[in-house]
């Protein structure tokens, strides 16, 4: 059974730092990206960041680029996003996903989904 889990979310003033984490089990993560979205209440997810398990090819939305940085460690099976100069508008529930596709924007390309975590920022 495929399962991911994040954490690390919670409240930040602007100008703050978070680091969320995605373990992911169950499945050979070498095969597969891993992304996070991110959703507001009554929206759709939104790309936030992507990472290939095998060499070093991450992806960005532009909104984010330079302030997030997406890594991993294949030994825990884990992926981490750090968020950085966070601003209000980044408020939002952050989830993970794995995906075998080459389009990894997209969140109709994942098939597997993490529970969520919240990050609240305040001015």
């Amino acid at each position: 059974q495929v399962q991911l889990q994040e954490s690390g979310g919670g409240p930040v003033q602007a100008g703050g730092s978070l680091t969320l984490s995605c373990a992911v089990s169950g499945r050979t993560v070498s095969r597969y990206a891993v992304g996070w979205f991110r959703q507001l209440l009554g929206k759709g997810r939104e790309f936030v960041a992507a990472a290939r398990w095998s060499g070093d090819n991450t992806y960005y939305a532009d909104s984010v680029k330079r302030r997030f940085t997406i890594t991993r460690d294949n030994a825990k099976a884990t992926v981490y996003l750090q968020l950085t100069n966070l601003e209000p508008e980044d408020t939002a529930a952050y989830f993970c996903g794995t995906s075998a596709a080459l389009m990894l924007t997209l969140y109709r390309f994942y098939d597997y989904w993490g529970q969520g975590t919240q990050v609240t920022v305040s001015s």
